[in-house]
């Protein structure tokens, strides 16, 4: 039973002496009894557990119960420092890489139907290649239904090795036929440049969705190509960019500023993690201007990006202020094929500052802190011109982007529609029309707009109305505080002329739904890079980046430090 018990332990043992003996090495004896604290609360631990194994009423499953005993410790530090135990270590490689073995499909549970379907098939990808498309029931994969099965279920049992096959029976809704495929499934990387391509008076565009390895490779490959069809002006589009490898981030600007520069700082507990980063080739262009859009999802290694690019003077940074994550982590390796993600240093980019925007306190079980914009300090990039370290990167032209109506995100979002109107809309739009035009101009018609308002009004279509819950809730605080009475006939007034009419809805959102609709159907016949390119033409952001672009002083004149009489 002790030999068990033991063998339970030393994982947790594994990990904490680890962590020990990385903080003794840190240690430089201004704590003489930090080595007796760790040993006293590791021995602890190892007491209690022993106690639980051989004791408790129940039997205790050693991984879950450490395993939720290290997760406690380490949420008392900051979200980015994570355990993966064995079995979820591929998940670490894959947010590295970008890389999984699968069918290469994006996924999603149907409410209606209580079945996971395809929603949108990768391009060259098994899927798509097979011939599955937008809308599949997936009944079963190999001899297991997946009648009523999450999405994580579902998902678990297409992916698997690369090489392997398997049989996957679907449902077509636009034909009531039931189909088999045999699959192969085969390594899957997304890519990191999803679309890029020049647009008008010779703008190029390029979007880049991660920092997996090797994406500097494919940015600069399709900046090559652009340059090469006559692009005079980027766009860098990192919104909703949650960062990656820093290494890739050095390699992105390396491509537009003099070899030799240092980008970027790394400062932590031990020296080893103290490091710097430095241009190491020569450019490809110093001189083509750069718009960079960013906002707040842009994270990490795309704020090393955006951020040197600014204090470099090298692009201009348009949209919101930047999520703020100024810490670096590593792997470590653990025991029994299980992995560590820590934090083990802070980033610091040319001008000198760290864009850190919540301080993690471990105290009293951990919480944070936002760094107000009063106690942020003062930096200078190259030019001149003033930035700040914390709370991100702040743009040099703000442009907020259009917000999404609450009536649009229930019937765009998987979950929150038990009718699924949409999607029916969309795969009924898709059997009637095999071809679409050009996606960089498609948009449906008023027309078909208008036989969508129809479907769903008819289908009982009903979403979290905001403004009702609002004045119900003012009603109740109104009546607890003894108001109501007096103001009875207000709020009657008040709430008739809010009541919700979904067909003035519908048509006061119209351009709006308009546009999400297209996207979902562009996505269906072009795949990604099409619905990427689509939206361009709807992009505020984008539209003010190509005015910018447009006007070369203003451009230069960003880029200059504010004369002060």
């Amino acid at each position: 039973m002790y030999e068990r018990m033991m063998k339970r332990l030393f994982l947790c043992l594994c990990v904490c002496t680890f962590l020990s003996q990385t903080t003794v090495l840190a240690q430089s004896t201004p704590d003489k009894d930090h080595n007796f604290k760790v040993a006293k609360n590791l021995e602890t631990f190892s007491a209690i557990y022993k106690y639980l194994d051989l004791m408790y009423v129940d039997t205790l499953n050693a991984d879950e119960v450490i395993g939720n005993g290290i997760n406690a410790m380490l949420s008392s530090l900051d979200p980015y420092t994570v355990y993966y135990p064995e079995d979820k270590v591929k998940e670490l490689d894959m947010m590295i890489s970008g890389k999984y073995a699968g069918i290469g499909a994006l996924i999603r549970y149907d409410l209606k139907l209580n079945n996971v379907i395809i929603d949108e098939p990768y391009e060259n990808m098994p899927a798509a290649e097979a011939g599955l498309k937008k809308g599949d029931i997936i009944l079963s994969v190999n001899d297991s239904s997946m009648y009523k099965k999450s999405t994580s279920y579902v998902s678990d049992h297409l992916r698997g090795d690369a090489g392997s096959t398997f049989l996957l029976k679907i449902k077509r809704p636009s034909t009531g036929k039931t189909m088999k495929f045999k699959l192969t499934r085969k390594a899957i990387q997304m890519p990191a440049v999803p679309y890029y391509g020049l647009q008008q008076n010779g703008i190029g565009y390029l979007d880049l969705n991660s920092f997996t390895v090797d994406c500097s490779k494919d940015v600069r490959k399709a900046f090559l190509e652009m340059k090469k069809d006559g692009m005079k002006s980027l766009v860098l589009d990192l919104r909703n960019n949650g960062g990656g490898s820093l290494q890739e981030a050095i390699n992105i600007v390396n491509m537009f500023v003099p070899k030799g520069l240092v980008l970027v700082n790394t400062k932590g507990k031990l020296e080893r993690a103290n490091r710097e980063y430095k241009t190491t080739v020569e450019p490809i262009d110093t001189l083509i201007p750069i718009v960079v859009l960013v906002n707040d999802e842009t994270a990490s290694a795309s704020e090393i990006t955006s951020g040197s690019l600014q204090d470099l003077d090298r692009a201009v940074i348009l949209g919101t202020r930047t999520y703020g994550k100024g810490l670096v982590q590593a792997p470590m390796e653990l025991p029994y094929n299980g992995n560590l993600k820590l934090t083990t240093s802070k980033y610091y980019i040319p001008s000198g500052r760290c864009i850190q925007a919540i301080n993690y306190k471990h105290s009293r079980g951990g919480y944070l802190e936002h760094v107000p914009d009063s106690l942020t300090k003062v930096f200078h990039t190259a030019n001149g011109r003033i930035v700040r370290d914390g709370g991100g990167i702040n743009p040099d032209v703000k442009v907020l982007p259009d917000s999404l109506p609450n009536i649009a995100f229930y019937l765009a979002n998987s979950g929150m529609d038990s009718t699924e109107v949409m999607t029916n809309w969309v795969l009924n739009y898709i059997k009637q029309h095999p071809t679409i035009g050009d996606p960089k101009s498609f948009i449906i018609s008023d027309a078909d707009y208008e036989n969508f308002k129809s479907a769903v009004i008819k289908s009982g279509f009903k979403y979290d109305r905001q403004s009702e819950k609002v004045i119900k809730n003012l009603i109740d605080i109104a009546k607890f505080e003894g108001y109501y009475d007096d103001a009875k006939s207000e709020f009657a007034a008040l709430e008739k002329k809010l009541q919700h009419n979904l067909a003035k809805e519908l048509d006061h959102h119209k351009q709006t739904i308009k546009q999400v609709l297209t996207a979902d159907l562009v996505a269906a016949y072009y795949y990604q890079r099409g619905a990427i390119a689509n939206s361009l033409q709807f992009d505020k952001q984008w539209k003010e980046a190509v005015k910018l672009l447009e006007n070369p002083q203003e451009y230069k004149k960003i880029l200059m430090p504010k004369q002060h009489n």
